[in-house]
């Protein structure tokens, strides 16, 4: 979807020169969040800001869907992006309803589309439309408004969501509340996001993949799962933390973990005999013994011994 070929960014002439983009090479898969990761200074931002135009490429391609970005008009590129930044950027004399309609009156859509439009994305975003669409972002708080201003960045329903530290002025509650909301709106939409982000907890909750940036080199560009397990190099690994190992069960789900078709049930009206023989066919120590679907106790080998009752009510 997007593609950074060899892209360059230099900032000032001769000898104050500064290279903050060296050669840097990577893909976004279309309908997934990657999260641009790394200290201060890295090249994050500036990666983000020239798949906008908002900087110049001084050497490298980026293309979008095969077309590069420097051929095309940037009036229409940038509508064809939503963008979320930290300071939110809400037009404080504009109501709510207002700044989300910015883009899709510049689009033409007419004032029904719009209107459906806003109450749909405030939904979606947790904010009833008859309280919020005339208020003004004065009257709203941060949490609130960083929730209004993804909705603006989705207002024109853009295949593509740059995102510049969105969540990063937010208190950590109301942050972890708000990346929740947005995952499940991810879930929904499937939108190719570029996600800044100098958080690495974020950046494993948020990211299908990871490009951690260094003195603007690409140092590696993983899923969240390699990255925590096999980190590139000292720098990758020093910057996850030490705790990395916790991290990764923080990445798991219960549903990956559960064995849905475990190898030792048994049948509470098997009898002893027939649990023994399979218990020795499967190679198993025990067995766990169901009853209408539920568990009601366990069976070892040496427990079943020569006895060839039934196992209905037997404990282990």
């Amino acid at each position: 979807m997007i593609t950074y070929e060899s892209v360059t960014k230099i900032f000032g002439t001769g000898g104050d020169a500064v290279t903050a983009l060296d050669n840097v090479s990577f893909t976004i898969p279309q309908g997934e969040i990657v999260v641009f990761l790394g200290p201060s200074g890295c090249g994050k931002t500036t990666t983000l800001r020239l798949t906008n135009r908002l900087e110049t490429l001084t050497r490298g391609n980026i293309t979008i869907e095969d077309q590069n970005i420097m051929e095309m008009n940037i009036v229409e590129l940038r509508q064809r992006l939503g963008y979320v930044i930290q300071a939110i950027g809400l037009f404080p004399n504009k109501t709510i309803a207002e700044n989300i309609a910015v883009v899709p009156k510049l689009l033409g859509w007419d004032k029904e589309r719009i209107s459906k439009r806003i109450d749909d994305l405030l939904q979606m975003n947790n904010l009833e439309p008859e309280l919020y669409r005339d208020r003004y972002p004065a009257e709203l708080s941060g949490g609130q408004q960083q929730r209004v201003g993804v909705a603006r960045g989705l207002a024109a329903d853009p295949e593509i969501l740059l995102m510049d530290e969105p969540f990063g002025a937010i208190d950590p509650i109301n942050r972890e509340e708000i990346q929740d909301e947005f995952l499940k709106l991810q879930a929904k939409l499937k939108k190719t996001v570029a996600f800044v982000s100098h958080d690495i907890h974020e950046a494993i909750k948020m990211g299908d993949r990871i490009a951690i940036f260094d003195k603007g080199r690409l140092v590696q560009y993983d899923t969240p799962e390699m990255i925590l397990t096999q980190p590139k190099n000292k720098f990758v690994s020093d910057f996850v933390g030490a705790d990395r190992a916790l991290k990764v069960l923080g990445l798991m789900r219960v549903s990956d973990i559960i064995n849905r078709k475990p190898k030792n049930i048994i049948q509470g009206a098997d009898r002893s005999q027939e649990a023994l023989h399979f218990m020795n066919t499967k190679e198993i120590r025990y067995g766990i013994v169901i009853e209408g679907n539920r568990p009601i106790g366990f069976v070892t080998q040496k427990s079943l011994g020569c006895d060839n009752r039934k196992l209905t009510r037997r404990r282990g």
